[in-house]
């Protein structure tokens, strides 16, 4: 029964919390630019910290195996970049595609249904739907 009425209060409190502070809000910002703008500026800045830990995971990563190797005293080499530019890219893409349309003859899509009149068919029979129990 106290909790019962501690919990009621604490609801009438907040409720009337949140109306004062809408109210409040609305006085200051009665078309909502304000609230517009707020959003905004957390939506770009929660992707740029996004954009941040991702672009930098990798270097993470590659700093750990660094010292890892350098601990079981195995050396460490630079690996020059390997990536390939996008040119080169769209070429291989290009011949594999090429390749691979070669591969399967053209064939003419003419689809044929017939119809075939069936008087029984044990797919839709509802006696094999029925569990059978046995007396």
């Amino acid at each position: 029964m106290f909790l019962g009425l501690i919990q009621q209060i604490a609801k009438d409190t907040s409720s009337v919390t949140i109306h004062k502070n809408s109210d409040l809000f609305l006085k200051i910002d009665p078309w909502g630019i304000g609230m517009t703008v707020i959003g905004y500026v957390v939506v770009f800045l929660a992707l740029l910290f996004l954009y941040l830990i991702f672009a930098n995971v990798t270097k993470v990563l590659n700093i750990n195996v660094k010292r890892l190797l350098m601990r079981e005293g195995k050396s460490v080499t630079v690996v020059e970049d390997l990536s390939v530019s996008g040119e080169v890219n769209a070429a291989i893409a290009m011949a594999i595609h090429l390749y691979y349309s070669e591969i399967h003859d053209k064939e003419d899509a003419v689809l044929t249904i017939n119809k075939v009149s069936r008087v029984y068919s044990p797919w839709s029979s509802k006696i094999y739907g029925i569990k059978q129990f046995q007396r």
